[in-house]
């Protein structure tokens, strides 16, 4: 059995609707601190053994209406390593080798899909990021077609080191990971 969360789920709760911003309509919806907590620790645990962004990059025409029309969902990919880097690394409820694993090679196993790894013959799916580069949330900077997120304004850590529409060549060498 396989469970997964998104990172807003982590961090968010419904006090976070009470504006009713089309932004911070969801499906599931936000729920109480209790709830938010007990996903963190469905997530330390292990019985939440995957996270996903769940982006849904709805336009800004479609998420500009009022709340009930709006559809649910966030932009999910541009803020997802910051945002469980806050919720689950810097409380220590995850290492980082921790959380990348939940990331990228739990979701790929569960699926029964190549990756995830740095072994010889695997799919090279890297991201370079670096953990210590501050940032603040601006969705006019996405390279999503969407801008539709709550984390507006926010400051995060944690970002890609490189852009991603470049095609970047690196030279494989063995790299020692330790789930510390």
């Amino acid at each position: 059995m396989t469970a997964e969360t998104a990172p807003h789920y982590l961090v968010l709760t419904d006090e976070a609707v009470e504006g009713y911003d089309p932004r911070t309509k969801m499906n599931p919806p936000l729920r109480s601190a209790k709830d938010r907590d007990a996903l963190i620790e469905a997530v330390a645990d292990g019985t939440l053994d995957c996270l996903a962004t769940d982006h849904a990059p709805h336009t800004e025409i479609e998420k500009d209406s009022d709340f009930d029309a709006a559809p649910s969902g966030i932009v999910g990919l541009e803020t997802a390593l910051g945002v469980l880097l806050k919720a689950l690394v810097e409380p220590k409820h995850l290492s980082m080798p921790e959380l990348i694993l939940r990331m990228t090679a739990n979701p790929l196993r569960v699926l029964g899909l190549p990756g995830g790894t740095l072994e010889a013959g695997t799919p090279a799916d890297v991201t370079i990021f670096d953990p210590a580069r501050r940032w603040t949330v601006r969705a006019a900077e996405f390279a999503s077609m969407g801008r539709n997120t709550p984390f507006e304004g926010w400051e995060s850590r944690a970002r890609a080191a490189h852009d991603a529409r470049r095609k970047i060549t690196y030279r494989a060498q063995p790299l020692e990971v330790s789930a510390r």
